[in-house]
């Protein structure tokens, strides 16, 4: 039969094997790995990561998969999935690529998940699930890199909620050694089960894009594997017919070559931004400008005075849902620019703490946020790989001080360190588990490839 851009993307989660992982895809895949799993950890405190174990509790019949920061409890495979996923969004403290997305939330929990509920004579080792976390990570990538529309700052759906559905079925469907057959149609019936509006951003809701992505990617899989079947033309761009490219306007889908000795991962031409706080990723670059200037005043002045300000000017992409003035919970302070740059202006840090309501609430903060003016330079597009952020600080002496951030710490263009990386998850996993647990994890990670049982994660 003819080749399809879907048959191609089936061949190869059918055919890649654990030997087309090279020493830096397997590298960086396993820091995203330990990241990822310590922002589910500190997730599993929150709010509304309570309200979705609780709903998960109530459908709960086969209870075999672990539950992140709740040692006591486990639930059915998806409805574990889907928990551990709201749990890794639900700070918005999550790994983020380019194009757009949170890649590792949409792809881990299925695979914990689908670890345990193999029988002990299939389970898969490390390297197996290693293989499968990375064969999630290319299906998203690649499905990115077919519409420029995926290049900047979501509009419309919050892409996690499409290219993370389609990324846990593939991932999945290669943890479960599915046919090709099996895999297109995988890919077929969550390409129905994807999708969120970005109306949900800033809101309790948002958690549930990556919740679901993870589970419903996992149930198509599942279906997938019992026989179900899709149209074997999904990704492709038919006329008159929309699949995949329902999503974006435009549309521009390739076959993935079927590995034989090699295979470039994209993860091996472009890493991964780690978040070094709990917000969206547009923040950082806000934080790490007004922490530049926030520096420059001390020298100027002997200390932070915010009565020596008369205007705080930021330079910002267009991005709506992203730019709130005055931000009344911790889901719309994640997602404020004003909010996260005034944060570290105030204190000279933005941690776990600035999105408590008594940090949002502070009377100091809104007459910082009372003197915010906001800016958009044509030059400053809303895309993760060229924006920057400017904050300058108009004083009533007629000064003017400016901080700018072209690449923060943590952009894969400037990557976190190990021992960043470490502090990162040692700090977030500490919320739920002892130290001995906690290196436990580190050293299972880092070692991954030599695990024999990857359910043992």
């Amino acid at each position: 039969p003819e080749e399809t851009v879907t048959s191609s993307f089936a061949s190869f989660i059918h055919a890649v094997r654990p030997e087309h992982l090279s020493k830096t895809v397997r590298h960086r895949s396993k820091r995203m790995i330990l990241d990822s799993i310590g922002v589910g950890l500190v997730g599993s405190t929150t709010h509304v990561f309570d309200i979705a174990l609780q709903y998960c509790r109530l459908y709960s019949s086969v209870a075999v998969s672990s539950v992140y920061g709740k040692p006591g409890v486990k639930l059915s495979p998806t409805l574990a999935a889907f928990t551990n996923g709201v749990a890794t969004h639900s700070m918005d403290f999550d790994d983020t690529w380019h194009p757009a997305t949170h890649p590792s939330g949409a792809v881990l929990p299925a695979l914990l998940a689908a670890s345990q509920m193999l029988p002990p004579s299939t389970k898969p080792n490390g390297m197996d699930f290693l293989l499968a976390f990375n064969v999630g990570l290319e299906v998203q990538g690649r499905l990115m890199h077919f519409s420029t529309e995926a290049h900047n700052i979501p509009k419309r759906f919050h892409p996690p909620s499409v290219v993370g559905t389609l990324g846990s079925a593939a991932a999945t469907a290669k943890l479960l050694s599915l046919s090709t057959a099996q895999c297109a149609h995988a890919l077929g019936i969550a390409a129905s089960l994807a999708g969120a509006p970005m109306a949900n951003a800033a809101t309790q809701a948002k958690p549930l894009h990556i919740g679901n992505a993870t589970r419903l990617g996992f149930e198509a899989a599942l279906l997938a594997a019992r026989g179900m079947e899709a149209n074997p033309l999904i990704l492709d761009d038919i006329p008159g017919c929309s699949g995949f490219n329902a999503f974006y306007s435009v549309y521009q889908p390739k076959p993935l070559s079927t590995p034989s000795d090699h295979h470039d991962f994209l993860l091996e031409k472009q890493d991964i931004a780690f978040k070094r706080f709990p917000a969206h990723l547009g923040m950082h670059w806000v934080v790490d400008a007004a922490l530049s200037v926030r520096n420059l005043f001390i020298n100027y002045a002997g200390s932070f005075s915010p009565s020596l300000i008369r205007t705080i000017v930021l330079k910002i992409p267009v991005s709506k849902y992203i730019n709130r003035p005055f931000p009344s919970s911790e889901h719309q302070a994640r997602h404020s620019f004003q909010f996260n740059a005034c944060t570290a202006l105030l204190d000279g840090e933005v941690g776990l703490s600035s999105f408590t309501e008594s940090s949002i609430h502070r009377q100091e903060l809104r007459e910082l946020l009372d003197k915010v003016v906001v800016e958009h330079p044509e030059d400053n597009v809303a895309n993760f790989d060229k924006m920057y952020g400017e904050v300058a600080l108009l004083l009533h002496s007629g000064d003017v001080l400016t901080g700018k951030c072209d690449t923060f710490y943590g952009h894969w263009r400037k990557p976190l360190s190990k021992e960043s990386l470490l502090k990162k998850f040692r700090s977030n996993a500490s919320h739920v588990l002892q130290e001995e647990k906690i290196e436990t994890i580190i050293t299972m990670v880092d070692n991954l490839e030599n695990l024999s049982d990857s359910s043992q994660l």
